[in-house]
């Protein structure tokens, strides 16, 4: 049994981390009600954009269009969404799986794979894989990222797959669900492919002012569109996980306080009882 001094000092240094835990839950709940709004907020927005790339793909002309050409697959890239700190449960961790499954498909099919990566934790992750090039590194985008935060992530995605130099590109990111519930996702962005939605979509024929420029202009837009969802998913689903993991830690810490202190009393009666029974048995010796 460890002595009370010992003890104490446990006990002391465990109230003073269930205070961080603390703390930091209250903090991410608050950031997760905003983030949660936010992304709610543009679902909207992202499904118009999936139904519109939808109808564009059934026009015989985009087929001459770089953003839709469809090639054999010989160097995928993958925008990686993840945080620039850690403390969130399995946030990271499921991204980063999803990367490793897609990389080992790349790997037996021989095909070369780049990363951009949003976020810290997935820049370290693919700096120590040999196979794997790491394009950019972008750190993550704050509790209230923009379209124009995303811009430059996206303008290098285009101009490489117009270039030829990349044939195919999927963003890695974590779906928002529910407070208890976040999915790590995959998403084809590159070759613009049709989407599901839920009512049948007719072809447009009718353009203004022309078929080429109307998808030249709306499909970057589009696929902007999806990234940037993807990032406002992804943002609420971090602070959702790490208000779990800080509330999960909390308790913990006061099952373990609970513990050492009930050893603490426990050691302390002990003592006590030891003390008592040496002065008896002083006094039975002096009378003695």
């Amino acid at each position: 049994m460890a002595s009370t001094i010992a003890l104490k000092q446990r006990i002391k240094s465990i109230k003073g981390t269930r205070q961080i835990t603390k703390a930091m839950q209250l903090v991410s709940a608050s950031k997760l009600r905003r983030a949660q709004e936010y992304a709610a907020a543009s679902r909207a927005y992202a499904d118009l954009a999936n139904e519109l790339l939808t109808r564009l793909s059934g026009i015989s002309e985009v087929e001459q269009q770089p953003l839709f050409e469809k090639r054999a697959v010989k160097t995928r890239l993958y925008i990686v969404i993840t945080s620039n700190s850690g403390l969130a449960g399995a946030y990271n961790a499921n991204v980063l799986k999803q990367l490793t499954k897609g990389l080992q498909i790349d790997q037996d099919a021989k095909v070369r794979s780049q990363v951009i990566a949003i976020g810290n934790k997935g820049a370290q992750f693919a700096r120590r894989l040999s196979e794997v090039e790491l394009v950019a590194v972008y750190p993550a985008f704050g509790d209230q990222p923009t379209a124009n935060d995303v811009r430059p992530a996206l303008n290098t995605i285009v101009n490489a797959y117009k270039d030829h130099t990349i044939d195919e590109v999927c963003v890695l990111f974590t779906k928002f669900k529910s407070t208890v519930v976040q999915e790590a996702q995959s998403l084809q962005l590159l070759p613009a492919q049709t989407l599901a939605v839920d009512k049948k979509v007719t072809a447009i024929s009718n353009f203004e002012p022309d078929v080429e420029t109307v998808i030249d202009q709306v499909a970057v837009r589009l696929i902007e569109a999806q990234v940037w969802q993807s990032v406002l998913e992804s943002v609420a689903s971090e602070h959702a996980m790490r208000m779990m993991a800080m509330k999960n830690a909390t308790d913990n810490a006061k099952d373990l306080i609970d513990d050492y202190t009930l050893e603490l009393n426990t050691a302390r009666q002990s003592a006590i009882t030891q003390e008592l029974a040496e002065i008896t048995g002083g006094a039975e010796a002096l009378n003695g």
